[in-house]
């Protein structure tokens, strides 16, 4: 029946589709302005039976968590659909940060194919291997996991990355995250408005936001205080977050320049004690948003602006100071990738190495030998792949040599990212940019 259904509709949209179009060659003479509706009203039923006909994957963006945890959640949803060539369908009806959904906040992921329609669903992974309609769950709870997860990126872009960008995955995330955030017009107006309101300098063009002169570098720094301290972080003095900030700007030479810092904290204290601990430097921010971060209003249309606008300035700024184990921190450091060449050296973490929720390992690889001296150091030897736990502030690393099994101390200049490659579908119109 199912079958006798889909042949009886295909075979009346052809006899419809064939006789309109005699019709409107008919009226193509006579009454343009009919015959131009004609073809509208053609072009939107063909894009129905497109989507129609497209295996869909299904993604729930209410995942029970903050703002940054939820877009990498979307992010990771978009890199499956890709690599499974299934058309995304974003769920957001009641978003939690947004009743409206996604879409009066951001761009649709697709013009043409925004809805499920009647299809049916199965579970991820699906059944024996077939091409189904796919419901995608949380990271958290995927069995069978595909090679596409992260930190893979697509093999055949690894040549070109790694002629130009420090860590490729970084590049390839950033451009993912630049698709799923155009953002809609009133809150590309709330940017423009919030940009001249603060005096961030850098000008706006379209989406794409212009590279300063050092006469007019800007820095970001993301403090993060209250509900994560002692949970799921360590507390950082204002003098930690400052150390790099100064360092940065001395490498600039930026004598009798003005420095600038755009600070994005959830503790309105910390811009009185940056302005009276350092006030040779320019603090711009948004100290009356502050209340919107608390855990009581965090899921509120103030609390997503104020989000908004804090990532978009960090991953506007030449370099950013934060720390890692912060979702905000490591989404502005991916976007930021997306509006220069190779940003993957402008940021400054505090505590934890760069990772993605969900990843299946993060592996870095010996570069030089190494001949442990004691004092907690293990052995490498060039090619050692290596699971990496810490960086620290001394030039040394904690790692675990997977060749060895030992875990210990190594010279974190005799390290470096392992980049993981994988086969995704190729769709060449995707990377002209590159060529």
């Amino acid at each position: 029946m199912r079958r006798r259904i889909f042949n009886n509709v295909k075979s009346l949209w052809y006899l419809v589709g064939s006789r309109v179009n005699l019709l409107r060659k008919e009226l193509s003479s006579m009454l343009p302005k009919l015959a131009a509706r004609i073809d509208s009203t053609l072009k939107l039923a063909e894009e129905h039976e497109r989507c129609d006909k497209a295996k869909k994957l299904v993604c729930s963006l209410n995942k029970k968590c903050g703002y940054g945890c939820q877009i990498h959640h979307l992010a990771y949803c978009m890199i499956i659909a890709y690599g499974t060539e299934h058309t995304l369908i974003l769920d957001s009806k009641e978003w939690i940060y947004h009743k409206g959904g996604w879409e009066e906040v951001f761009q649709p992921l697709s013009n043409n194919c925004t809805d499920k329609g009647a299809a049916n669903f199965t579970l991820w992974p699906g059944i024996d291997g077939e091409d189904q309609n796919l419901l995608l769950p949380f990271v958290d709870y995927l069995k069978s996991p595909p090679p596409y997860l992260p930190l893979a990126v697509p093999e055949d872009l690894v040549p070109r990355l790694l002629k130009f960008h420090g860590f490729p995955f970084i590049w390839w995330i950033g451009q993912i995250l630049k698709y799923l955030l155009r953002p809609q017009e009133t809150t590309q107006k709330l940017i423009q408005e919030a940009a001249n309101k603060l005096g961030f300098r850098k000008p706006i063009v379209g989406q794409m936001f212009c590279m300063l002169s050092h006469e007019e570098i800007g820095l970001g720094v993301h403090i993060r205080r209250t509900d994560k301290i002692n949970r799921e972080a360590d507390f950082h003095s204002v003098e930690e977050y400052m150390q790099p900030v100064e360092e940065f700007y001395n490498t600039l030479e930026m004598r009798g320049k003005t420095k600038r810092i755009y600070l994005a904290t959830d503790d309105p204290e910390v811009f009185k004690e940056i302005k009276i601990k350092y006030p040779k430097y320019e603090v711009i921010g948004s100290p009356e948003m502050v209340k919107y971060t608390t855990l009581e209003s965090r899921y509120s249309d103030e609390s997503l602006s104020g989000i908004l606008l804090d990532i978009h300035f960090l991953s506007r700024s030449d370099y950013i100071v934060c720390t890692f184990s912060s979702q905000v921190g490591r989404l502005a450091y991916e976007i930021m990738q997306a509006y220069n060449v190779d940003a993957s050296e402008r940021y400054f973490s505090l505590d934890d190495v760069y990772y993605y929720g969900g990843q299946t390992h993060h592996y870095y690889e010996a570069v030089y030998p190494h001949k442990s001296n004691g004092d907690g150091e293990i052995d490498l030897n060039v090619d050692d792949v290596l699971n990496i736990n810490k960086h620290y502030f001394n030039g040394s690393s904690h790692v675990k040599n997977i060749r060895t099994g030992k875990e210990g101390l190594v010279p974190s200049f005799k390290i470096q990212e392992k980049t993981e490659s994988v086969l995704f579908p190729t769709y060449p119109e995707v990377f002209l940019a590159l060529d």
